[in-house]
């Protein structure tokens, strides 16, 4: 019988979900140094970055992308979101148009470049991960994909409650 030590109320790292949390961890750090590389290659500051994903995730579900919401998600105040939305609209990458049923209402719509500029340093990535689904059967896909929710929701809610 192997004995697992306790540290601050967590198993060490023979438990699985322990190897599972340090494995995304080694994920989520590599994805971010990839993304340090892709702004500093592009003019671009970490936060440029992550307004650029959170209006690609919004058109891609159809929502509408405001400044607020964008501010929102990023966690800024109103002069934060306007210096980042000015930036990314002088490098071409988003750019700012009326609501056409609500002519008050300011969208932003991130430019076919700044797409192409993602996939040109993103896709490599992008189409390994898909390719490597391929290794999994449908069951194992599902359970893959609802594990991966599942965590994103944690996430989620932890952010948000140490607000």
């Amino acid at each position: 019988m192997t004995m697992r030590r306790e540290h601050a109320g967590n198993v060490d790292d023979q438990d699985a979900g322990m190897r599972l949390v340090h494995l995304l961890r080694a994920i989520t750090v590599e994805i971010d140094r990839m993304g340090e590389r892709f702004a500093a290659g592009n003019a671009l500051h970490p936060t440029d970055v992550r307004a650029l994903i959170c209006l690609l995730d919004a058109a891609r579900t159809g929502s509408p992308a405001t400044p607020g919401t964008l501010g929102a998600h990023l966690g800024l105040n109103s002069a934060g979101t306007t210096a980042v939305i000015d930036r990314l609209e002088r490098l071409g990458h988003v750019r700012r148009e009326r609501d056409t049923r609500d002519r008050r209402r300011v969208l932003l719509k991130v430019d076919e470049s700044a797409v192409a500029l993602g996939w040109s340093f993103f896709g490599p990535l992008i189409r390994e991960i898909v390719a490597l689904m391929g290794r999994f059967d449908a069951t194992e896909q599902a359970t893959i994909e609802r594990f991966l929710n599942d965590v994103h929701e944690a996430v989620t809610l932890e952010r948000a409650a140490q607000h």
